[in-house]
C-alpha cells in the first residue's frame, strides 16, 4: 500500500513539473524581454579624449580594434568649440548599431577650472547626439581625464537627459586625484567627485584601468590617483572593476592603443567574443 502510495507521490509531483516548468521558462523570457523593451537598437560607444589630445586621439585605438573585431564600427567625430558650437566630421553608417563616437573640445586643456568646463561641452554634444540619433542608452570610454570629464557628466548633467541610461563606461588611466601622488591627501578635483558621487547611475557597471610601468605611475599619471577612483564608485553604482596592466607599451599616451587594454575594451566595454586564452589572460589581470 505504501509503495503504491509513493508512485502516485512521484507521479503527482512529474505532474506537477510538467506543468510548472513552462510557465517558469515563459515567465523568465518574459522578464527578459520586458527589461529590454523600449531599447533602441543603436547603443553608440562615445569616447572623451584626454587634455591636449583631439578628436584624432582614438584612431591608433580603433584600427586596433578593426583587426580582429567581428563587427566594423562607423566612426562620428565631434568637436566642441568654446562658444557651444559642434563641428562634426566623419558619419554612422545606417545598419550599425553600435558606432563610435568621439566627442572633443576646443578648449582641450588642462587644469580643474577646464575640467568642469568641458563636462559642460560634453553635455552640450550628448544632448545634440540624442536629439540627433534617437539613441536611449550607450557605452562610454575615457582616456586619462577624458574619465574625469565622463564621471562629472554622469553625476551632474546625465540627468537631464531621463530617458538616456548608461550601460558601461571604462576610463583609462583616469587621474581622479589629479597629479597627487598621496594616499592622503585629496585634491579639490576629487573632492567635486566625492561630493556628487550620489548622482552616479546607480546600475551602472564601471571598469577603470590603471597603466603602471613601475607599479608606482604610468610615466604621468600617479597609480594613486587611478586608484582613488574606488572612493568614488564602490557602493554608488552595481559593479565597479579596477584592472592594473603593466609590461611594454604602458606609458600613459601608449595605453588606449596597448594590446592588451585593446582586448580588454573588447570584452568588457564592447561584449565581443575574444579567444578563450586572452579572456583569461584579462581575468588575471590585477584588481582591487
Amino acid at each position: 500500500m505504501m509503495k503504491r502510495n509513493w508512485w502516485r507521490w512521484a507521479l503527482g509531483v512529474l505532474v506537477l513539473i510538467g506543468i510548472c516548468w513552462p510557465a517558469y521558462t515563459w515567465s523568465k523570457a518574459n522578464i527578459k524581454s520586458l527589461k529590454t523593451a523600449g531599447r533602441t537598437r543603436m547603443a553608440p560607444v562615445i569616447m572623451v579624449p584626454g587634455s591636449s589630445a583631439s578628436q584624432n586621439r582614438f584612431d591608433d585605438l580603433i584600427t586596433e580594434l578593426g583587426k580582429e573585431t567581428p563587427q566594423q564600427h562607423s566612426v562620428l567625430k565631434l568637436t566642441v568649440q568654446t562658444s557651444g558650437k559642434i563641428k562634426y566630421s566623419g558619419n554612422i553608417g545606417r545598419n550599425d548599431n553600435q558606432p563610435f563616437i568621439i566627442v572633443a573640445f576646443g578648449n582641450n586643456k588642462d587644469g580643474k577650472a577646464n575640467i568642469d568646463q568641458q563636462a559642460v561641452w560634453l553635455n552640450i554634444a550628448f544632448k545634440d547626439l540624442v536629439k540627433t540619433y534617437k539613441f536611449n542608452h550607450f557605452r562610454a570610454l575615457g582616456h586619462s581625464n577624458g574619465g574625469l570629464i565622463w564621471t562629472l557628466f554622469l553625476e551632474r548633467y546625465l540627468k537631464q537627459s531621463p530617458k538616456v541610461h548608461i550601460d558601461r563606461l571604462m576610463t583609462i588611466a583616469a587621474p581622479f586625484n589629479m597629479e597627487s601622488t598621496s594616499t592622503t591627501t585629496k585634491t579639490s578635483m576629487f573632492k567635486e567627485l566625492y561630493q556628487y558621487r550620489s548622482g552616479l547611475p546607480n546600475g551602472l557597471t564601471a571598469y577603470s584601468i590603471a597603466g603602471t610601468e613601475n607599479y608606482t605611475s604610468d610615466g604621468t599619471v600617479p597609480y594613486n590617483s587611478v586608484n582613488y577612483g574606488k572612493y568614488i564608485f564602490q557602493d554608488e553604482i552595481k559593479h565597479f572593476t579596477e584592472i592594473t596592466v603593466t609590461g611594454a607599451n604602458t606609458a600613459h599616451s601608449d595605453l588606449p592603443q596597448n594590446k592588451q587594454i585593446v582586448s580588454l575594451i573588447r570584452q568588457y566595454l564592447l561584449d565581443e567574443n575574444v579567444p578563450s586564452k586572452i579572456r583569461k589572460q584579462n581575468q588575471q589581470q590585477p584588481r582591487n
